[in-house]
């Protein structure tokens, strides 16, 4: 049943490239709100300058963009909780830091690197959980003095309660952390900055999220914020605990963990192959979720009539690139025609094409599409595919020439130009027929007396159907190209 007053976010942070793993979350985010009828929010999680940068930034809306996963409130956009950005928001974050202090809720912690890893390593000999021990956590007052007058650095750490915290995750069940395996956690830097473990449950709050749905990696942090959430309740800062969610991993090659530092986790990979949006949100779609057991092409809307996160898989799932480009493939398929000749104009221009703007013929060029349409699996498939009609001669590819070459090829070539000159140029199946008679006067079937035809005009021993490619060069291109090849093979 629809709930409009769903709230849920994605909030990436501006750092190097868009990754398929962050698209899925931002897709199931999307479909769930969508589903609902409720709202999706947008933030940017921008508060560690070192690492994020403003390139990455633009990058993610022009993705987000692309891919159509538009949001209701966020950057551009706008909205009742603004700004969207965290580094917009510090003055927000030390404020509600104050408050937790001023509540009890979190304490000053004076320990210095060198104690901390001095304590872990000895509960790790100990055979004891090795997070933080509570030294600080109930310093007296005296001790807190002359730490301060001393200009020891402290950090501000949350107090976690002393019971175990349960909850139902959306996708995983119920689930249960004891207190040894969820110790008190810093929440501010030493410097006054804050961190992620603070900022992002606050704003959680702050902007009513009632869902979070989010990689399995941060399902560790999960009690954290939980109890967290409570503290802000009782200040009267969060209104309720959102709803959580994990989505299972995303796996690659070995089955590792899909990482920025992979090549197929690249989202402008895709982009730039030519990867369609709604075959590529398809695929995404599939990493942990079902349409049904029989189907796997649909179409965005029908994902987002049917998405349910209960039905949401927690085993994780692989990235098969196979697959997300046969799904593309078929999205290609569906589109019309002109919508793909459209799609495909950025691969026949430069940089992508190897001919001159003054030699592209768009008549050729709609007479040729729809014969691509079936062939290609990626848009960029199309700039090989179409060069021979461009081009003053085919590309020159040897593997290809000395495939299809075989000893008698100049006698064939021979006959299928007489017979291909005689032929009727306004009918494919003519150029057909004569190819086939060629074929037969030297005891050949078509499939092997097509061959030297092919590579002689195009270039290639596969492609698009041949005699249409064929009718559309023209008689008079193709009987030139095919007497290049004869004085090739006989000279």
């Amino acid at each position: 049943m629809a709930n409009a007053n769903v709230r849920v976010r994605f909030c990436p942070s501006p750092t190097g490239n868009p990754h398929v793993g962050l698209v899925r979350t931002a897709l199931f985010n999307w479909a769930f709100a969508r589903h609902n009828g409720g709202t999706m929010v947008f933030r940017i999680e921008d508060t560690d300058a070192a690492r994020d940068s403003e390139e990455s930034y633009t990058q993610l809306l022009d993705s987000m963009r692309w891919l159509g996963l538009d949001w209701d409130e966020g950057p551009e956009t706008g909205g009742p909780h603004e700004p969207y950005r965290q580094s917009q928001r510090m003055d927000i974050y030390r404020d509600v830091a104050e408050k937790l202090k001023a509540g009890g809720y979190a304490y000053e912690c004076f320990c210095t690197a060198v104690e901390l890893e001095a304590r872990r390593d000895a509960a790790r000999l100990a055979g004891k959980p090795s997070g933080y021990d509570g030294t600080c956590r109930n310093l007296p007052a005296e001790r807190i003095a002359r730490y301060k007058e001393e200009g020891r650095p402290a950090i501000v750490r949350f107090r976690m309660p002393d019971e175990p915290i349960t909850f139902t995750d959306l996708v995983r069940g119920e689930l249960t952390f004891t207190p040894d395996n969820v110790p008190d956690y810093g929440i501010v830097r030493a410097n006054g900055a804050p961190l992620y473990t603070l900022v992002n449950p606050i704003d959680d709050a702050l902007m009513e999220i009632t869902h979070v749905l989010r990689g399995e990696d941060l399902l560790s942090s999960t009690p954290r914020q939980i109890a967290l959430y409570k503290a802000l309740i009782e200040l009267g800062i969060a209104q309720q605990i959102p709803a959580f969610g994990h989505l299972p991993y995303v796996m690659g090659e070995g089955n590792k963990k899909l990482s920025k530092r992979d090549p197929q986790a690249n989202l402008n990979l895709y982009r730039e192959r030519g990867f369609l949006p709604e075959g590529l949100l398809n695929y995404l779609s599939l990493l942990g979720w079902s349409f049904s057991a029989d189907q796997d092409v649909f179409s965005i809307q029908e994902m987002v009539e049917k998405f349910d996160i209960s039905e949401v898989n927690a085993n994780p799932a692989r990235f098969d690139l196979k697959k997300a480009e046969a799904i593309n493939a078929d999205h290609i398929r569906m589109l019309d025609v002109k919508a793909f000749t459209e799609a495909c104009r950025p691969w026949l221009q430069a940089p992508h094409a190897a001919w001159a703007p003054e030699q592209f013929d768009e008549s050729r060029w709609q007479a040729i599409a729809p014969h691509a349409q079936t062939r290609v699996t990626v848009l960029s498939d199309i700039t090989a595919n179409v060069d021979f009609l461009f081009l003053d001669a085919p590309v020159e590819d040897e593997a290809s020439w000395t495939k299809a070459m075989k000893e008698g090829s100049d006698a064939l070539l021979r006959t299928a130009r007489e017979k291909l000159e005689a032929a009727d140029w306004s009918s494919a199946d003519s150029l057909k027929e004569a190819v086939l008679a060629a074929g037969e006067a030297h005891g050949l079937k078509l499939g092997k007396a097509q061959a030297p035809v092919r590579v002689a005009v195009t270039g290639r021993t596969v492609g698009l159907p041949l005699f249409e490619s064929l009718e559309i060069l023209g008689r008079e291109k193709t009987l030139a190209r095919i007497d290049a090849a004869l004085a090739k093979l006989t000279a």
